[in-house]
């Protein structure tokens, strides 16, 4: 009796135990597995850059996107350092952001925000379209219809004042900006805005511009604008009419 259990203890103790060679192939598969995607993702000529995929272009070329990225076609896509391509990208002097990713099995995708213009500038006999941070879009003959014209003092490009009559352009109705004959920055701090009819509006500085904007859509709807009218919305809480 005690020969038969210590047998069936034995038999049990090896069932249990784990085959040595079960151990052994399930460790060579799982390295084997991990050489496989890593030859795949590095060494294999399947998972390279094929094709550069450009979106977001109006003003620039795709090409010159494609160069700025600077990656060579053949390129394993998992060694590609997107941020550093993002980077190349957003150098470019019309690109406000850029978005590079990975798209599986061979394309890298660049998407590309183009910088807009907002505002225009008198240069000259010419007039420059810029955008909020006062970068150069393209340049005008004549004075365009679509974009106000705003008047600042120093270097354009990285001006608080283009800035602030940008903000204004953004946030007030769109029924006020096609009204606005100039907005005149100069002084940031008191920042007028003039109106096609000879209405004015006494801006004051780059504060609050959402809170002035709903201000000014009130008074413009009590009192219609008309030569010699004047807002003064430089404090909204205390705006004013005359």
């Amino acid at each position: 009796m005690g020969a038969d259990q210590g047998g069936e203890k034995a038999a049990a103790a090896r069932r249990g135990g784990s085959d040595p060679w079960k151990v052994t192939f399930a460790v060579l598969l799982v390295v084997s597995l991990v050489c496989a995607v890593v030859w795949l993702l590095l060494g294999s000529r399947l998972l390279v850059v094929r094709d550069v995929a450009v979106t977001g272009t109006d003003r620039i070329s795709s090409t010159e996107v494609e160069a700025a990225v600077s990656v060579n076609t053949g390129t394993p896509l998992i060694r590609v350092d997107l941020d550093a391509g993002r980077g190349r990208v957003e150098g470019l002097d019309l690109v406000e952001s850029a978005a590079v990713t990975r798209g599986w099995p061979a394309t890298l995708k660049v998407e590309v925000v183009e910088r807009t213009p907002l505002l225009a500038i008198a240069v000259g006999e010419e007039y420059r379209l810029v955008d909020g941070d006062g970068v150069r879009i393209e340049d005008s003959t004549t004075r365009p219809g679509t974009h106000p014209l705003v008047s600042v003092t120093g270097e354009v490009e990285d001006n608080e004042a283009v800035r602030a009559a940008a903000d204004i352009v953004r946030e007030a109705p769109d029924s006020f900006v096609a009204q606005i004959q100039l907005i005149d920055a100069k002084d940031p701090e008191a920042i007028r805005i003039e109106l096609g009819d000879g209405s004015l509006v006494e801006w004051g500085d780059a504060e609050h511009t959402a809170d002035k904007s709903e201000v000014l859509r009130v008074l413009m709807r009590e009192h219609p604008t008309g030569e010699g009218r004047v807002y003064d919305v430089g404090t909204p809480d205390l705006a004013m009419v005359r």
